[in-house]
């Protein structure tokens, strides 16, 4: 059975959190990867950066849910979600951006729990944590290449 070790990209780009955006999506464009692992001054994982939270720039500020029952106003939409679509919406940065405290895997976790989360959750892209440092990531792209025949 393959695991996140045997998959996983071994050289991981790594983003700094005061990283402008114009930089990180630059970088995103210029290697062909989804995202990168936002990492502190110590190498630890603080967040994950992706293109969609870039792209998430280019929508316009959510307009709350509301709905009147009996001269009071109630929201559909939580006010928590709206205010994280907005700070990404003006993001400067990839601290500002990024998703934090993502979900990781460990390098012997099977393959078919990674394909689990990122069909089931809607990741595209899944940091590999040992011992709290980040030793590889995970892509749609790693998990398709298992199904091509090997030459």
């Amino acid at each position: 059975m393959l695991k996140a070790k045997d998959i996983m990209t071994r050289d991981v780009v790594f983003i700094e959190p005061g990283m402008k955006i114009t930089d990180v999506a630059k970088l995103l464009l210029e290697r062909h990867i989804n995202g990168a692992p936002v990492v502190d001054d110590n190498g630890d994982l603080i967040g994950l950066i992706c293109q969609s939270d870039l792209i998430a720039q280019q929508k316009k500020i959510p307009v709350p849910s509301v709905f009147n029952l009996l001269d009071t106003f109630i929201p559909i939409t939580s006010p928590g979600k709206v205010e994280k679509e907005v700070r990404k919406i003006y993001a400067v940065n990839a601290a500002q951006a990024m998703t934090p405290d993502p979900v990781t895997v460990e390098p012997e976790t099977g393959i078919e729990e990674v394909a689990a989360l990122m069909v089931n959750k809607g990741f595209h892209t899944i940091p590999v944590v040992d011992k709290g440092k980040v030793v590889g990531i995970i892509g749609k792209e790693d998990i398709l290449r298992t199904i091509m025949p090997a030459n």
